[in-house]
This record gives structure tokens, sequence and C-alpha cells, in this order.
């Protein structure tokens, strides 16, 4: 088992990662009858395919001697109604200048192929945008 999630009441949820102890907590969107104090479910799912995409550009720098440390992901996620849902999720990375076109070009590849990216639903718009500026 990988998690445990419990339903603490006035639509939260207390989420326990069981290997590491380590939790978090989702409430509902305001625009969704929630008081917005914390991650949604769907933020965590947009925010989840970025730290997928980092991770994996993170270990293939590894492999490449190179540092990525320092490096942002601004995430906008976009609902569609009737059925609620994400619709679009807006990735945008920011990264050291530093790194070698030919290394960009692979490290690029790798987050667009993280295993997130291809375990959302392909109606999903996934809009990513590399900035080597940092």
């Amino acid at each position: 088992m990988t998690s445990k999630v419990t339903y603490t009441g006035e639509l939260r949820t207390k989420c326990l990662h069981l290997r590491s102890g380590d939790e978090f907590i989702t409430d509902a969107p305001v625009d969704n009858n929630g008081l917005g104090q914390a991650f949604s479910p769907t933020d965590t799912v947009a925010t989840g395919l970025a730290s997928c995409m980092m991770t994996m550009m993170g270990i293939k720098a590894r492999d490449l001697e190179v540092d990525l440390s320092g490096s942002t992901a601004e995430v906008t996620k976009h609902m569609a109604a009737n059925p609620r849902r994400i619709a679009k999720i807006e990735v945008r990375m920011e990264l050291p200048s530093s790194i070698s076109e030919k290394h960009r070009k692979i490290l690029e590849n790798t987050a667009n192929t993280c295993p997130v990216h291809y375990s959302l639903h392909p109606d999903i718009e996934k809009e990513i945008e590399f900035y080597w500026i940092k």
C-alpha cells in the first residue's frame, strides 16, 4: 500500500504516505463548495506533473553531471465543467542558463516523457514551456 487518505470532514482529507510518514491535507476549492485553504485534489494532480517532470530531469541531470538546483516550475490548472475535470495544465519551468544546448534537449525530452505525463488522460491539454534563464 502506498498511502492512506482519511476524510476529516468539511470537505478536507488528510493524506499519509505510509513509507515516510509524511502528510499533507487537501481542501475543496472555493469554486466547488470548499474553503480553499490547502491544495485541492486536482491541484495535487497538476502539481504532480511538474514535480514528476523535475524529478525525472534531476535523475537525467545527475547522469549528465549537470546541476539543476534552484530550478522552478510554475503550475496553472484550468478546470472544465460537465463533467467537472482538469481541462488544461500549464507548466512554466525556469532552469539554469549554464546548461549546454545538447543537454537542454535531452532534459526537455526527459521531462516530456515522465510517468505522470503519460498517465494523464490525453484530453487534458498540457502546455509546457522551458526557460533556460536562471
